[in-house]
């Protein structure tokens, strides 16, 4: 899907890591919630609340999914799955491109 119809777009900035990371937020008729985001070259480690997809829009990244010992990389137009109250390591080589699903 390359774009959403009839959702609202919360104005205020999702903004992590001194402003390496960005997001807004997406809210859907049905109740579901997206965020797109970029992530500037780095190494970071997210917690979750929420179980969520994460799928890779651009740019070249590496993940450390709970319970993984090995760093895995995702190749854009490919996501990958995080549980919820988890956390997960993220190595972005390239500025990267992001949606993420909440569920």
């Amino acid at each position: 899907m390359s774009q959403f119809d009839n959702v609202t777009v919360v104005k205020k900035a999702n903004i992590y890591f001194d402003g390496k990371v960005t997001s807004r937020t997406v809210l859907f008729a049905d109740g579901t919630k997206k965020t797109l985001g970029i992530m500037m070259p780095g190494d970071y480690e997210f917690g979750t609340d929420a179980a969520e997809i994460m799928e890779m829009m651009a740019g070249e990244v590496e993940v450390l999914l709970p319970g993984e010992t090995e760093w895995k990389g995702i190749p854009v137009g490919q996501s990958f799955e995080v549980p919820a109250n988890s956390k997960f390591g993220i190595k972005v080589k390239t500025v990267a491109d992001y949606c993420c699903s909440y569920l």
